[in-house]
């Protein structure tokens, strides 16, 4: 309970009666501060009754599915039965794995209408979160203080991973079945007809189309590319700077979520390895629904470390992980990926059995501070030093690509299609 302004004139006039009173000598003007002190604890005692009367409830309107990074709009809806209009004071809460505006609103309830609350929260992380109470305060009948309230609507909503972007790649990927790459030899099925080349075993020679053309014709056949990826994501504490509407670790898990779904659909096998200053989690590679079910139950339970990372150890577990060639997924900092760094080292560590794929994000509000005019004295130092940072990334990725190892920088928006453009690249290549 917190005194209002009528409260506070009460105590004051208290406060004032009781110093006049003991100045005097009349034993009845000292005994004068009694009549406000009264007045304000009966006033206070009417307003804590009158407070649980008001039937003042809450009704949490969540929408439809919430999508890892997607803001949501939703609504909060408050109601009252008492027949005078309530001023209230509220502070939105919402769970951990959800970001929303915590400003504090003051809004009046009348008895008949329910009052509403537009808010906009975007998930943070995966999993199923309940809702927790909101933290309010009521404004009593006298106005002499505000009444706090806790206001429930036991729900709950579940994050999922934004799947929508690609669902019509990955349709036809399944509808396609698993790609497949010409090989002489028996497969599948057969791909296509060719002339003879020396060395062809005589066992893929047609011999009914030898025949027709009187010269040698061979068979090609389809051989399913079936790959081994492993994902590796950084949840040291570099991982906590936000980039957009998440923190890179958010991103990184957005990311891994849709990719896992992406690659197990064309039937491969998907794993994952989280990590910080040591490895925290592994998850073996897998195929199918089960694979997805087991890395959406890990990447719900990430949590962002304190420590610096150590991709080194990462990259020894995944070789344990990992027996034959496998594409590796690093999803990190690269700002400081200069000869004989830690990351530098775990990409030679994978290669050459392994093909290291090291993926970073660019901040969008260091590239706005490098092209933003300067308005005051600081504005130029701002933009040198983010000038200075971007070169750094452009540095690093120059060493990275001096030891053959694919890497890159994107904005976060930009960061899953560039992940799975390069993935693509890798399967024509068949660099894996």
């Amino acid at each position: 309970m917190n005194l209002r302004q009528n409260g506070f004139v009460l105590v004051l006039l208290t406060v004032l009666i009781g110093i006049v009173g003991d100045w005097t000598a009349d034993p009845g003007a000292a005994r004068l501060w009694c009549l406000p002190a009264a007045l304000l604890l009966l006033g206070l005692s009417y307003e804590a009754l009158m407070t649980r009367r008001t039937g003042l409830s809450l009704r949490l309107a969540l929408g439809g599915r919430w999508r890892l990074a997607r803001p949501v709009h939703f609504t909060l809806s408050l109601r009252q039965v008492w027949r005078r209009i309530l001023t209230l004071e509220l502070a939105p809460q919402s769970p951990d794995g959800i970001e929303t505006d915590r400003c504090v609103r003051t809004v009046s309830v009348a008895a008949d209408t329910p009052t509403m609350i537009e808010l906009r929260g975007v998930p943070r992380r995966l999993g199923d979160f309940p809702w927790p109470p909101q933290n309010a305060r009521l404004s009593g009948a006298l106005g002499l203080a505000w009444w706090p309230l806790q206001l429930r609507d036991v729900q709950s909503v579940r994050v999922i991973p934004d799947i929508v972007e690609h669902q019509r790649r990955e349709t036809g990927v399944i509808a396609a079945g698993a790609r497949s790459s010409a090989r002489i030899g028996s497969g599948a099925q057969m791909l296509q007809l060719r002339n003879y080349q020396p060395g062809d075993s005589l066992r893929v020679v047609d011999w009914k189309s030898s025949a027709r053309r009187r010269q040698l014709i061979s068979r090609d056949f389809s051989e399913d590319q079936h790959l081994d990826i492993v994902v590796g994501i950084d949840v040291g504490r570099g991982s906590g700077i936000w980039c957009g509407e998440l923190d890179r670790l958010g991103h990184y898990i957005n990311v891994t979520a849709r990719f896992a779904q992406y690659a197990i659909a064309q039937d491969n096998q998907v794993g994952l390895v989280l990590f910080a200053d040591r490895p925290l989690a592994a998850v073996p590679p897998g195929r199918g629904t089960a694979a997805v079910s087991r890395i959406r139950r890990v990447l719900q339970a990430v949590q962002l470390q304190s420590t610096d990372s150590n991709p080194i150890h990462a990259s020894a577990r995944i070789r344990s992980l990992v027996r034959q060639r496998s594409l590796v997924i690093l999803l990190t900092d690269i700002d400081d990926a200069t000869s004989g760094s830690q990351l530098v080292d775990a990409v030679r560590l994978l290669q050459p059995k392994h093909l290291p794929f090291v993926a970073g994000i660019a901040s969008p509000a260091l590239q706005e501070f490098a092209r933003a005019p300067a308005r005051d004295e600081l504005d130029p130092y701002y933009a040198l030093a983010a000038e200075e940072h971007r070169a750094q990334q452009q540095r690093s990725l120059k060493v990275l690509h001096g030891l053959g190892v694919p890497a890159l920088v994107a904005r976060p928006e930009q960061l899953e299609r560039s992940i799975l453009d390069a993935y693509e690249n890798f399967r024509r290549r068949r660099r894996v």
